[in-house]
């Protein structure tokens, strides 16, 4: 089933827990504006669903049937998250498929001992440590046929959300009055 339309621009941004993944995501709606829809994994996941990630798991679905309706509806979509290829590959290689508009997918990839530098600096490190920040940690868990855009540890907060506006023509358009 097509969703979307030519104009609306799907973005796929992946990686592992404390990539940056977030940030990168607030600096691209922010800089956007109005009409792009964040659909964050965690958010649908743990605070929606108050579910585990696994294999085959609810919010898998929701990730995809949020981003579809918001398609529908004319929005650009950012969807954000760890989503580890082998339980979201299948859901979001049929999102791209389905898509009538350009769909761009990036990878930050942060070495171990940078995620979880990064990690400690967040509020809620003291719940999460690095026993488990390694047992989720996948090395390059790209999605098949070179979907996506790797963007290295080096890439600063602002590089990453210029390069992402610019490569998707994000940059070029106009807030959507919606």
């Amino acid at each position: 089933m097509r969703v979307g339309t030519e104009q609306t621009r799907l973005v796929v941004l992946r990686g592992n827990s404390a990539s940056g993944k977030s940030s990168v995501a607030a600096g691209v709606r922010d800089r956007f504006g109005r009409g792009l829809a964040l659909v964050e994994q965690d958010h649908l996941r743990r605070i929606v669903l108050r579910e585990r990630d696994l294999p085959g798991a609810a919010n898998i679905g929701l990730i995809d049937t949020v981003a579809r309706y918001a398609l529908d509806a004319g929005y650009h979509v950012l969807v954000e998250g760890i989503l580890y290829a082998d339980r979201y590959g299948d859901m979001l290689a049929r999102l791209r498929v389905d898509h009538r508009g350009p769909t761009h997918g990036y990878y930050l990839d942060v070495p171990f001992d940078e995620t979880l530098a990064r990690h400690a600096t967040k509020s809620f490190a003291g719940h999460v440590g690095e026993a488990d920040l390694r047992d989720w940690y996948r090395r390059r868990d790209l999605l098949p046929g070179g979907v996506e855009t790797v963007i290295g540890a080096d890439s600063s907060l602002t590089e990453t959300v210029d390069h992402i506006m610019r490569d998707t023509g994000l940059a070029g358009l106009p807030p959507l009055d919606i």
